[in-house]
């Protein structure tokens, strides 16, 4: 069994996703929000990201890692800010010891919807399809059980050999 953490990051609502992929089977285990204080400096806010995931990693105990990579706004200054944002998303598993592997939003939304431009409304709905039986906390939630979802189906075409060979006993959990 592998347990996947999925990130989706964002400055104000990073969403978390964790899935548990076994034989090819995925399975919902939990998902939410970590959250900042718009009134905080940004030093502030990227503290409360990380201490947010570093807790979903602690309690969850993911086995590997999955972020959506950032798309460019107009506004460079959000996308500095998002960039920033997506820079504690990458550290926090990785400082974990957890390998953490990036999707662009298109393969994501193509992976999991079979789109590469798909609404949100469509991969929360295809991500309850694939879930089924997931209380979804929302939309930034659904967008990283959708990346979760992804690198399961990337991690089925590959393989999960490599990973297994490097962490056999990671967090207590024998690989079969």
């Amino acid at each position: 069994m592998v347990r996947v953490l999925g990130i989706d990051p964002g400055l104000q609502r990073t969403g978390w996703g964790i899935i548990d992929l076994e034989n090819n089977r995925m399975r919902h285990i939990a998902n939410g929000v970590v959250t900042s204080t718009q009134s905080l400096t940004l030093a502030e806010r990227l503290d409360q990201l990380h201490t947010g995931l570093i807790d979903v990693i602690r309690i969850w105990t993911p086995d590997e890692a999955a972020v959506e990579e950032t798309f460019v706004n107009k506004n460079p200054v959000s996308t500095l800010k998002l960039g920033q944002a997506r820079g504690v998303a990458l550290l926090a598993p990785a400082r974990n010891g957890i390998p953490v592997t990036e999707y662009t939003p298109n393969a994501v939304k193509k992976t999991v919807v079979g789109a590469g431009h798909a609404a949100k409304q469509q991969v929360e709905m295809m991500v309850s399809t694939l879930l089924p039986g997931c209380d979804i906390a929302g939309p930034d939630a659904a967008d990283a059980l959708a990346v979760a979802i992804c690198h399961a189906q990337h991690a089925g075409n590959r393989s999960l050999a490599s990973t297994m060979a490097a962490y056999p006993t990671r967090n207590g959990r024998k690989y079969r």
